[in-house]
């Protein structure tokens, strides 16, 4: 995720802090201050500071329910409105993603009991209430927070863990594609009530609102890929007509290139056609700004971009941008030469085009017709 770095590694999880959570610090060191001076101030920070602990455990539970079925976390993200655990793959049966939703409130469940317990069963619900309430007892602030985070992600509404679990139970009897469909639109109506309510109390509702909207929005999205792309090949939908470098080719000419086609990746090729590696617009741009035009356009280029062969489900290249978050995939043929590529672009069109069709529409068969008709007139 953009505007993150790197705090830490824990097994194969990188832990990563987006800037906007140290604004967050710097607003409550501020708002404690006002109330109750320095030592209140850094007592508030050290509170959040406790809270984010706690949201890195809840994300865990998730990430160790993951590695139960095979499934890695490459990272962890802490955003001020909590943390996102960023799965390799999505999990393959509801089941799975069942367990896996409901682990990381299980870890606050815990944290909450075995906080009440420290505290010798002391802490009542009215005390747990007064989150917001610097004088009230850190502890019992804190185990509040963790059962606040418990009914909070159970929202049946994505990207919380309740619409991964409604989702989940939609799925054992719905297919996949339909089950989130309904829990995107639940999810979608959740926001616009978010959205009211934070019009008339607060404000930071709205907030949670719009970001609950687009995330609902784009789980549909994937879903409607994942649905697609399994009944497609990687050759039934790639861009065959393309402009290619050379690796003796210049920044001056790719920039050429750039400006006479629609392109924005450009695959590098030797002379038998197989892939060396891609370059993009920003990467031109970057080095004709640093070394100028007769600079060598391998400079620019990006190896080892994903490949697929054309007759592989395009379900795989799906999942490789996913993964490697390349701006593309490269189609090969049965002798390994560059036959297609797959962007971004390809699949959203994809879509476009397969909403828009009849029941029983099939690329493979539309693209055929068309080499047909196009070879009749020729």
């Amino acid at each position: 995720m953009g505007w993150s770095f790197n705090i830490g590694k824990i097994g194969d999880t990188v832990l990563r802090v987006h800037v906007t959570f140290f604004l967050l610090l710097v607003w409550i060191w501020f708002m404690h201050y006002q109330i109750g001076g320095t030592a209140a101030a850094w007592e508030g920070v050290a509170f959040i500071v406790a809270v984010f602990a706690c949201v890195v455990l809840h994300e865990f539970g998730h990430a160790l329910a993951a590695r139960h079925y095979g499934i890695k976390t490459p990272d962890i993200t802490l955003l001020p409105i909590g943390g996102l655990a960023r799965l390799e793959r999505m999990p393959e049966e509801p089941r799975q993603e069942l367990v896996i939703a409901i682990a990381g409130p299980m870890v606050n469940v815990i944290v909450a009991a075995l906080i009440v317990f420290a505290l010798g069963g002391t802490a009542g619900i009215e005390q747990m209430l007064q989150v917001e309430d610097p004088r009230a007892d850190f502890l019992v602030r804190l185990a509040g927070v963790n059962i606040f985070l418990v009914l909070f992600n159970l929202i049946p509404a994505f990207p919380m863990d309740g619409g991964r679990v409604l989702r989940a139970l939609l799925a054992t009897r719905l297919s996949w594609a339909k089950a989130t469909q309904i829990a995107a639109n639940i999810g979608q109506g959740l926001a616009f009530l978010f959205g009211f309510l934070g019009l008339l109390y607060n404000p930071l509702l709205i907030f949670i609102a719009i970001f609950v909207y687009l995330a609902a929005s784009a789980e549909a999205q994937n879903a409607q890929i994942k649905s697609v792309a399994n009944s497609v090949l990687a050759g039934d939908v790639m861009v065959t007509k393309f402009a290619t470098l050379s690796r003796s080719a210049s920044i001056g000419e790719a920039i050429d290139l750039l400006l006479a086609t629609t392109q924005n990746e450009f695959p590098v090729v030797d002379a038998q056609g197989h892939l060396e590696g891609l370059i993009t617009r920003n990467d031109m741009i970057r080095v004709l700004r640093g070394a100028g035009p007769d600079a060598p356009a391998a400079s620019a280029m990006r190896a080892g971009l994903p490949t697929i062969h054309k007759q592989q489900s395009l379900t795989e290249g799906v999942r490789l941008m996913q993964e490697t978050q390349a701006p593309a995939v490269a189609v090969l043929d049965s002798h390994e030469r560059l036959a297609g590529l797959i962007t971004h672009e390809t699949i959203g069109e994809m879509i476009m085009v397969r909403a828009a069709m009849p029941e029983g529409f099939r690329f493979a068969a539309l693209r055929k017709r068309n080499r047909r008709n196009m070879q009749d007139r020729a």
